[in-house]
């Protein structure tokens, strides 16, 4: 059987794509990538390739970017790329560099499926990624779940060469003479993973010469047992976990009788990564420290009074805009901001409608996420109060704050909390002249 063959056979057993869909190829430029490239346009399907520039290894970056664009070209594929400030982004989000460059590369890849009308998105990990992935779960503490390694498909993503060896895609490449570029970070053994491939599996295969493919069918045993397992713990799960559109909700007392069960809350919490030294610590937490975050590799979990909130570990602030004076409609974070100007000041007490003394505005406006330090002046007070504390006092966790709309004059002030409170100073009087209505919904 040849490799298209094998291909096909992998398509067709895990129902990853058919040739009248659009398939969206990560190509990085290294040795998998390019093979998955060749594969898919020689089986004929309907491909673009999109590659992402981290700009970490200076002109090795730019060289991979180059190799990739010449091969699109080449085979007259749209090309698409995307430029990184990796860096920054692990700075501003308080990350490593490895999962801003995850975060970073899924976030663009989920827009660009979607503006390029594409069904999948195709990422070439192979069957020693898989085994790594395992041997890394196992060295962080894992169950059922990390045991199953890579999924070959989940949404729309799809991994279409995990029946295949690294020594098999040496060969193929080699023998099709495939141009590829290695990347120089792949043969440092500081990365854990890097560690596993180079210095501990070759010790296995030492032991046991076809390792790979018997590995492959314990990962597999791991999977059946696992969806066995998930028949009689997913019943549970939907009566606990409350997903909503930005996070998870988890009420304390729907998962109280079961929180000193540790191997259960593992299994109830394996969708979001969670270590069982974290669930041990979110077990010590439960009464005593609210406002506690944990995280997983994938996930955040905040420990509120009543309630746990998990979201991913990637959502970052969105990023600020400006109202001007000819704004009419604006749409933020999910927001939808509607503006009027108008001399009627008659009073609304509708928490979405902010009736703002306009004379005392200097545009542009901006609208953006809570900072640290910020402070205003809550409606029918005089003095400054603390954001975060008004916050507080409004019960409202770390996760929606940061999703709540700020209202910022261009000379500095909050002007309105959106939804929530106005700021003292610019609300309308008996001597407004003009009333800049802003309506949040």
């Amino acid at each position: 059987m040849n490799m298209l063959e094998r291909l096909d056979n992998f398509i067709q057993e895990h129902q990853l794509c058919d040739k009248s869909e659009r398939i969206l190829l990560t190509v990085s430029g290294g040795k998998d990538s390019m093979l998955m490239a060749d594969l898919f346009v020689r089986a004929g399907y309907k491909v673009i390739i999109a590659h992402c520039n981290f700009k970490l290894r200076a002109e090795e970056s730019d060289l991979d970017e180059a190799l990739v664009r010449s091969y699109a070209e080449a085979h007259t594929i749209p090309f698409f790329v995307k430029h990184f400030d990796t860096e920054g982004y692990a700075l501003e989000q308080h990350i490593s560099i490895q999962m801003a460059a995850r975060a970073l590369r899924y976030q663009w890849f989920d827009t660009l499926v979607v503006e390029q009308n594409c069904q999948k998105i195709a990422i070439a990990h192979h069957l020693n990624d898989n085994i790594e992935t395992v041997f890394l779960n196992l060295s962080r503490g894992t169950g059922l779940q990390g045991l199953q390694g890579i999924a070959p498909k989940r949404a729309h993503f799809i991994r279409p060469l995990l029946f295949l060896t690294a020594t098999e895609i040496s060969a193929y490449v080699r023998q099709n003479k495939i141009s590829y570029r290695d990347d120089s970070s792949n043969f440092s053994t500081k990365y854990a993973r890097n560690k596993i491939r180079i210095d501990i599996i070759p010790q296995f295969k030492t032991i046991q010469p076809e390792f790979d493919h018997i590995f492959a069918q314990n990962i597999q045993n791991f999977r059946d047992s696992y969806q066995l397992l998930q028949q009689f713990i997913e019943p549970l799960r939907k009566a606990i976990f409350q997903p909503q559109a930005e996070y998870t909700v988890v009420q304390k007392s729907a998962l109280r009788p079961h929180i000193d069960n540790l191997p259960l809350l593992y299994e109830l919490f394996s969708g979001y990564n969670f270590q069982q030294n974290v669930l041990k610590d979110l077990i010590d937490a439960w009464d005593k420290d609210s406002g506690r975050i944990f995280e997983s590799t994938t996930h955040t979990l905040l420990l509120d009074r009543t309630s746990l909130f998990i979201r991913e570990l990637t959502v970052a602030k969105p990023a600020s805009v400006n109202i001007s004076l000819d704004t009419a409609q604006l749409k933020w974070n999910g927001y939808c901001f509607k503006m009027q100007i108008s001399t009627d000041a008659n009073w609304s007490r509708q928490q979405q409608i902010a009736q703002i003394d306009f004379d005392k505005l200097i545009f542009p406006l901006t609208v953006r996420t809570w900072q640290e330090g910020d402070v205003f002046v809550p409606l029918g007070m005089r003095g400054k109060k603390k954001l975060s504390d008004f916050f507080i006092n409004q019960k409202v966790n770390i996760f929606e704050k940061n999703n709540i709309p700020i209202i910022q004059n261009g000379n500095g002030d909050i002007v309105w909390i959106a939804n929530w409170r106005m700021d003292n100073r610019y609300k309308i009087t008996e001597k407004t002249k003009k009333v800049f209505t802003l309506v949040c919904q």
